[in-house]
């Protein structure tokens, strides 16, 4: 269990993986801690922009930071499950069958483009995002700690694509987005990239075994029951939401809370309060709800009713709070 002391150890160490990120994408500091609260939760992202904003910049400023293999796998209708996992070659000289590993044993994978590809294929990375191990010929063999996913997805073309399934979507532990920096932020993007980009320059500042470390650390995050019944209300609500057709499961709930302890941890905490269950409610839950036909015909988005329950529900007062 992480103590006081260790957790102000681990501050700086924390700051420096987000102020690396942020050499590389200017203004983008919030993407860049909800990529470390899911990467502590030991979970994965869903990140759905429009191509050139920076996402695999972001990924890989994330894996160089982290000083960690970094995979990126571009999905396309063709793609086999046996090029995420890896195939196994004859080799006539030693007349035995070898192992080759896909992309999937990389420390952090990028994805691009998850909905372009069919649903076999999607089927094999979500089986190795949830189980952390993937079958072939057979075998069951772990993936490497840590092992991070962050897919994405073009909100604009749909044409050719296979959408996600919603018992897929709830595989993932948050669901978020980039948007476009402002004229400021891209003038010093381009100041910043004239000579040389600076992701060349990124150095670890965190060691495998730290992260792990951290990892464990997120469940001794201490979670008061007037926290948890925050949480559990706003979920309850989701699921008698007039609007809405299938609300939030539990794994939903079990993501939330883990969310909130791991974003609690990286700023500083270790206690939740309710306010990070209200911030991350929007990135963890939204894509795990299904809208009723006539609330999608009338112009409602998921986030819009997600923004709606959040508002409605009183947020419980911190000193009440016993630990």
């Amino acid at each position: 269990m992480i103590t006081y002391n260790q957790l102000d150890n681990y501050q700086p160490k924390i700051e420096k993986v987000i102020h690396n990120m942020e050499r590389v994408m200017i203004g983008k500091r919030e993407n860049a801690e909800l990529s470390l609260v899911a990467l502590l939760s030991g979970g994965h992202v869903l990140l759905e922009d429009v191509p050139g904003v920076g996402k695999t910049m972001m990924v890989r400023s994330l894996a160089k930071s982290l000083g960690v293999s970094f995979k990126r796998v571009q999905f396309t209708p063709d793609l086999l499950p046996s090029d995420l996992t890896g195939v196994s070659i004859y080799n006539q000289k030693s007349l035995e069958f070898e192992f080759r590993k896909g992309p999937l044993f990389g420390n952090v994978v990028l994805a691009d483009e998850i909905n372009r590809t069919s649903p076999k294929t999607q089927a094999a990375l979500l089986e190795a995002m949830e189980e952390a191990n993937v079958t072939v010929d057979g075998e069951t063999m772990k993936l490497p700690k840590p092992f991070f996913v962050m897919a994405t997805q073009n909100p604009i073309e749909y044409e050719g694509t296979y959408p996600l399934p919603e018992a897929q979507l709830d595989r993932f532990l948050l669901k978020m987005s980039m948007g476009y920096p402002s004229v400021d932020q891209e003038l010093e993007l381009l100041n910043r990239i004239e000579k040389a980009h600076p992701i060349e320059d990124l150095d670890a500042v965190l060691t495998i075994e730290e992260l792990e470390e951290m990892r464990k650390g997120i469940h001794a995050v201490y979670m008061d029951d007037l926290v948890k019944n925050y949480l559990l209300e706003i979920v309850a609500n989701t699921r008698k939401h007039h609007k809405v057709d299938l609300g939030v499961s539990p794994r939903g709930s079990i993501a939330l809370m883990k969310a909130a302890k791991a974003y609690a941890f990286i700023h500083g905490r270790d206690f939740v309060i309710p306010d990070d269950v209200k911030y991350l409610a929007q990135f963890v839950l939204p894509h795990r709800l299904i809208l009723k036909s006539e609330a999608t015909f009338e112009g409602f988005t998921v986030e819009q009713i997600m923004q709606n329950i959040i508002d409605k529900i009183k947020i419980p007062i911190v000193n009440e709070m016993s630990r």
